[in-house]
């Protein structure tokens, strides 16, 4: 679980957004993730927590250890989500946070007379989900009923489709729901914290349906809020479909970098160390999973990519730059980092390191420095990328490893 604040010094009034509870609603997660990285606040604040329960998102599954959204009332002692679930409950009861959102997909489109199957009182997809009326202390936004009709209500002006409609659903949990009274949302309800939670359709035909109507939901409350904010794409399906394809970068142990939007399914030998690897995500919903030796990469619930290590030791005073040459300029390029090739390359030699250019078979076996390589001198198995287009150069001491970089063919 991490943490991410957007904040303005000038204002305590703050939204705390949550998306994974249940692992197995990625239209929540995705939404919360986009939230993170394409939103600028503006004024006032927003903090999210876009992979509350990291684990069952990896898998897929609702819940590994049980339904997290039961353990807000007692957690026992010996189970594996008590320490999330203490956490998220100490952020939700932080001064700070003005109101709550519980990001979830549910089931079919909730309606108050039963059309059918999809449609019908039982279903939870399509609502803004309160646990009652209104909170008992007066406070800004305490009146939860309110708030989710205009929140539905303005959602509605702006529909993909007709049957898309949202509506708020009451659970009156406290006479009515005894499950629900174990839930998150009430839990910060009973704390006079106002929550919300808000449930798109599983059974929406695309990912980014589910987003789109999750961030129009979200926007509407910081409008009530009064939180100023700017996004950097037009809010519709198609530019969300792009979005969702860019996955970012994984940075490991500040030696290596990789590109994860266009990865191999598998890459073989990366050098790494036998303990101790540090991975770094640009992505919020990046994670990486140990399977059998292995280090499988998750962007949420979708596998990016099969790490398959080699193992050594990192060497000390390693240089931080090198030199290349293309096109007959020499750059001076930053390890752990790519650099764009026109027609070939070659890395300049320096004492201090030996290269080894992955795909390239050279005479010189020390080092594959000083050599000028053009990508059909490449075999493409050893490509990082399914377009075969970027390859990986290793920099070592000896036996120990350096840096990896990249060379990416235009």
């Amino acid at each position: 679980m991490q943490l991410i604040k957007k904040e303005n010094s000038d204002s305590n009034t703050t939204l705390l957004v949550i998306g994974g509870i249940h692992g197995d609603e990625p239209g929540g997660y995705f939404a919360a993730s986009i939230l993170a990285t394409h939103y600028k606040i503006k004024s006032k604040n927003l903090w999210i927590v876009p992979n509350l329960n990291k684990h069952s998102i990896q898998e897929d599954k609702r819940g590994l250890n049980g339904d997290m959204n039961r353990k807000f009332s007692v957690t026992k002692k010996n189970d594996k989500d008590k320490e999330i679930v203490e956490e998220i409950k100490e952020i939700i009861l932080s001064k700070k946070v003005s109101l709550v959102l519980n990001l979830h997909d549910g089931n079919g489109f909730y309606r108050k007379k039963h059309q059918g199957n999809i449609f019908n009182p039982n279903s939870w997809g399509q609502t803004c989900v309160i646990d009652q009326c209104k909170l008992k202390q007066e406070q800004p936004f305490g009146n939860l009923d309110s708030i989710a009709s205009i929140v539905t209500q303005n959602i509605n002006k702006k529909l993909l489709k007709e049957h898309h409609t949202l509506d708020v659903r009451n659970t009156n949990t406290k006479f009515d729901d005894e499950a629900m009274q174990l839930s998150l949302t009430y839990f910060a309800v009973t704390n006079n914290k106002p929550a919300f939670a808000i449930e798109s359709s599983k059974n929406l035909s695309s990912l980014s349906k589910k987003v789109f109507y999750q961030l129009l939901a979200i926007e509407e409350f910081m409008k009530i809020m009064k939180i100023s904010f700017e996004r950097e794409f037009n809010l519709n399906e198609k530019e969300l479909n792009k979005i969702l394809k860019k996955y970012g970068t994984l940075g490991i142990n500040n030696n290596i970098l990789l590109n994860l939007s266009d990865i191999k399914k598998s890459l073989s030998f990366i050098p790494i160390k036998s303990e101790g690897n540090v991975f770094e995500f640009s992505h919020p919903l990046g994670s990486v999973k140990n399977v059998n030796g292995n280090f499988v990469v998750y962007i949420g619930n979708q596998k990016i990519t099969i790490l398959k290590p080699q193992y050594f030791k990192i060497a000390k005073n390693c240089e931080q730059k090198f030199d290349v040459k293309i096109n007959e300029q020499v750059k001076s390029v930053n390890i752990a980092s790519s650099f764009f090739v026109n027609d070939d390359f070659s890395i300049v030699h320096n004492s201090n390191f030996r290269v080894n250019v992955i795909g390239f078979k050279s005479k010189n076996t020390l080092s594959e420095s000083d050599v000028a390589i053009n990508l059909k001198a490449l075999d493409k198995k050893f490509s990082v990328d399914k377009s075969q287009k970027t390859y990986r150069i290793e920099f070592y001491q000896d036996d120990e490893f350096c840096s990896m970089s990249m060379a990416h063919f235009k």
